[in-house]
């Protein structure tokens, strides 16, 4: 990787005059199915130079202002507390470059040394529930500002609260299921278990923002802000779960003990990425977000 870690100040204009081979990246480049290979809400690029070394390069394309300034900015300061996420190399308004890393099968030692890791740059912390930080979370926006004094608070004023109206006027939900939605969260305070400080937390930590290598598991594309840690583990669970599993949540566990009766609170935390999409992509996500909400309302 020496020529492109030597020429990374040149990047945008190497790209620019196609004096860097660049390759569309994209899941199905990728023979096994459970790799992470999200490329986010950017056209994603390998970056091939002469000697033949690769770099990874995201394209913003016309997204909102600082949107891979804040992905750059939150892959900094989460790796301020652990190197569980990849390494931006550089940032611009248009460009973000990382290392390549070459996909590999999912193991279940790399899963345990994953759960170590997410558990040591957990528990950094962070200042506050937010970030001082415009956020993003894949094509939408995602608020950072402070609310409340607990997480129960913040959460149901910043990660619930702004996705229901655009969930509402893009047909995604009904009257009725955006005031079972306000109930649940009015009642979070009761429901969220003890509370704790802010976590370092990666912010969107589905399966396909683990990024598995030869050497190792990585995290990629983080919504990073000061959360509860047990909404990344939460969401590991989302759309058929990440490999092995059991082995990253029994590491971290080690690690880091969680407060008991978490598992039942997992779907406290899929609220938000589930209105996320409902306010991305409509009513296809109705069902499983309604779903989690008639469970917990049957619990009053």
């Amino acid at each position: 990787m020496s020529e492109a870690l030597d020429r990374l100040h040149l990047l945008p204009e190497l790209v620019e005059h196609q004096r860097v081979r660049t390759t569309p990246v994209k899941a199905s480049d990728f023979a096994a199915p459970l790799i992470g290979v999200s490329v986010g809400s950017a056209a994603a690029q390998r970056l091939t130079f002469d000697d033949g070394s690769h770099l990874f390069a995201k394209f913003a394309e016309g997204r909102g202002p600082g949107y891979l300034a804040a992905e750059a900015g939150g892959l900094k300061w989460l790796r301020e507390a652990n190197d569980a996420v990849v390494e931006p190399l550089y940032a611009d308004d248009r460009l973000l470059v990382e290392p390549w890393i070459e996909p590999a099968e999912p193991t279940r030692a790399h899963a345990e040394d994953l759960g170590r890791r997410l558990a040591a740059m957990h528990a950094a912390g962070a200042e506050r529930f937010g970030a001082p930080w415009r956020g993003y979370i894949g094509e939408t926006f995602m608020d950072n500002e402070p609310a409340g004094t607990t997480w129960a608070e913040w959460y149901a004023a910043k990660r619930i609260a702004p996705y229901l109206k655009p969930s509402r006027d893009n047909g995604a939900l009904d009257a009725d299921d955006v005031a079972a939605v306000e109930a649940l969260a009015a009642r979070l305070p009761a429901l969220a278990g003890p509370e704790e400080p802010p976590s370092r937390v990666h912010g969107d930590l589905w399966w396909g923002n683990v990024h598995w290598g030869a050497d190792r598991a990585w995290l990629i594309d983080p919504a990073a802000h000061g959360g509860h840690r047990e909404t990344d583990l939460a969401n590991l669970r989302l759309w058929g779960g990440t490999p092995h599993l059991d082995a990253i949540l029994a590491a971290y566990d080690e690690a880091r003990p969680l407060a008991d009766g978490w598992d039942e609170r997992i779907g406290l935390h899929q609220l938000f990425p589930l209105l996320v999409h409902t306010t991305l992509y409509g009513r296809a996500y109705r069902d499983q977000l309604m779903g989690i909400v008639s469970h917990f309302t049957e619990l009053s």
